[in-house]
């Protein structure tokens, strides 16, 4: 007899197998998604970055800096510069005096906030659920 937790677990391998498919052919032209997206965006700082850009639209540094409370402006910095090198942001710069620079996701970044919410809310009602 299969039950539901073979048929998942059967499932989970087939879905591994397809990603280190999918990976292999993403190596052959330098990319790998784990080391170019996931990694540099889910510690604390990239979430909470991403999460206020996905609900902001569009924010300025010191604005979001405010959002993000307890960051600080370098490491504020280092993340913004993650981020947009893993193409989650854009940023745009005005050539204004003083400079003017806006931060928004990209199309890509807001999917993969869409997706990561998911997960983030999993976790959070499972680790409720299994508290009790």
């Amino acid at each position: 007899m299969v039950t539901e937790t073979d048929n998942q677990q059967v499932k989970l391998k087939k879905n591994v197998k397809d990603f280190y498919i999918l990976s292999k052919e993403l190596d052959s032209i330098g990319i790998c998604p784990i080391k170019n997206v996931l990694a540099p965006s889910l510690d604390k700082w990239s979430l909470l970055c991403l999460y206020n850009l996905a609900y902001n639209d569009v924010l300025r540094f010191n604005e979001l800096k405010k959002y993000c409370k307890g960051i600080s402006s370098r490491m504020l910095s280092v993340t913004l510069k993650r981020l947009e090198e893993s193409r989650l942001v854009s940023r745009k710069i005005y050539p204004e005096v003083p400079p003017k620079v806006e931060y928004r996701l990209t199309e890509f970044g807001y999917g993969f906030c869409e997706k990561i919410l998911d997960l983030n809310q999993w976790v959070a009602k499972e680790w409720i659920k299994n508290s009790k």
